[in-house]
C-alpha cells in the first residue's frame, strides 16, 4: 500500500511518477523498495488520469452507502436459495454417476 501512497503523494505534489521518484519517496519513509514492485506500479499508472481515478474511488463508496435514516423496505438477501442452488448442482453431478 505504501507504493500507492508514494504515487499519490507525488501526484499531489505535481511531480513525475517514475521509478526514481517513487523509490526516493519510499526510501525517505524508511521503506526498503522492491524494484520490481516499483516498476509494476509505474507501468500500471502509465496513461492513468490519477485525479479522475481518485474522484471515482471517493464517489463509489458514497453512492453505495445507504442514506442515513433510510427505510428498511429493501428485501433481505436470501441465503437459503443460494444453498438450494448449490445442492441442486451437486444432485446433477450425482446423476451423472449413478
Amino acid at each position: 500500500m505504501e507504493y500507492v501512497y508514494a504515487a499519490m503523494l507525488l501526484h499531489a505534489a505535481e511531480k513525475d511518477i517514475d521509478e526514481k521518484t517513487v523509490s526516493a519517496i519510499l526510501k525517505a519513509a524508511g521503506v526498503k523498495a522492491d524494484d520490481s514492485r516499483v516498476k509494476a506500479l509505474v507501468a500500471s499508472l502509465a496513461g492513468v488520469d490519477i485525479a479522475d481515478a481518485m474522484a471515482q474511488a471517493v464517489a463509489a463508496p458514497a453512492a453505495a452507502a445507504p442514506a442515513a435514516g433510510g427505510s428498511s423496505d429493501a428485501p433481505a438477501p436470501v441465503e437459503e436459495e443460494e444453498e438450494e442452488e448449490e445442492e441442486a448442482g451437486f444432485d446433477g453431478l450425482g446423476s451423472l454417476f449413478g
